[in-house]
């Protein structure tokens, strides 16, 4: 079961702590702090130089865009081509767990926040800390997950001190994230639109909105963050789908569970909540590792609404890492 503290109201960071944050921003330096999803590592989107600080801590690919985090739709277009059906997803959905990917407009952000892509990845966060920063710094932050490439995002301020304690300049704790899985990432084209990620908003969602199916994107292409082939991985090694445990491995379940399989389990939900689920499941990998955990047998996760980021992100987990 989650941590009682998920459902406690946080406490909002003194004027001065945002302050702070956003003088170190403005030197170039990187800033971590929550959003709805997981806590993300910022950086001014417009600063090659800052931007590059970003891919150094996380060591992160070049190749891997970054998404830009802007306050409100408004914010949005300083830096984004303006689309009708991208301003409506926006009203419907912003502030909340939806990234957009739209073409960039030239010069707005350091190419090295687009990887070199004519498109930009941007969203504005639903966490008050957050829109917070991003209004008092009155530019778009780049943020990708506060954790080194390829490892489990952080959902937890303490996590981010463990994952990055010297490459950070500050880390504004707004307490357990509530979703706890990235945002859904979708391409809006002349066609329609392409999911890239799927993520904290389900695509059910989305297409009642639109009206109309959404596509899948180009597998194998980096068109957007999150895209990689193995992705989100704990030290543990993870086996999909199991009906048990094997000898020598952990167990984490999701559903009912009434006595422990292995000599270290958890359970994700025993409700089969799959938003309990999506926002447990960082923090419990984690844990799990934490205890010694080498390998880990899986549970299967229906693939429906958050299943199918939850799913996602235990497919690149397990995926062979290089």
């Amino acid at each position: 079961m989650p941590d009682s503290t998920l459902r406690q109201p946080i406490e909002f960071p003194k004027e001065a702590q945002i302050a702070a944050a956003v003088e170190i921003l403005r030197r170039g330096e990187l800033v971590a702090f929550p959003t709805e999803t997981v806590y993300g590592l910022g950086a001014d989107a417009r600063s090659d130089a800052a931007v590059a600080k970003i891919y150094a801590a996380k060591g992160r690919p070049a190749h891997n865009p970054l998404i830009a985090h802007v306050a409100d739709w408004a914010a949005a277009l300083r830096i984004a081509e303006p689309s009708a059906t991208a301003a409506q997803l926006a009203e419907q959905f912003w502030p909340g767990p939806l990234t957009l990917v739209l073409p960039a407009r030239a010069g707005a952000v350091s190419p090295q926040a687009t990887a070199g892509l004519p498109t930009i990845a941007l969203r504005a966060p639903d966490h008050p800390i957050a829109q917070a920063l991003l209004r008092a710094f009155d530019g778009p932050l780049v943020a990708p997950s506060a954790n080194r490439s390829g490892r489990l995002s952080p959902t937890r301020a303490e996590a981010v001190q463990a994952e990055l304690a010297q490459k950070v300049a500050m880390v504004l704790d707004g307490g357990p994230c509530r979703v706890g899985v990235e945002s859904t990432i979708l391409k809006l084209t002349q066609d329609g639109a392409q999911l890239l990620r799927p993520g904290g908003l389900s695509i059910e969602a989305l297409e009642a909105a639109l009206g109309a199916p959404i596509t899948t994107g180009t597998a194998g292409k980096v068109e957007a963050p999150g895209m990689l082939s193995s992705h989100y991985a704990p030290r543990a090694t993870l086996r999909l789908n199991a009906a048990s445990p094997d000898a020598g491995e952990a167990w984490l379940g999701f559903g009912p569970d009434p006595s422990p399989p292995a000599p270290l389990s958890a359970n994700l939900s025993r409700s089969g909540d799959l938003a309990e689920a999506a926002q447990c499941l960082f923090a419990t990998l984690r844990q799990l590792d934490a205890d010694g955990a080498d390998k880990i047998a899986v549970a299967p996760i229906p693939n429906q609404g958050l299943g199918r980021a939850i799913n996602d992100r235990l497919r690149r987990a397990a995926a062979p890492r290089g």
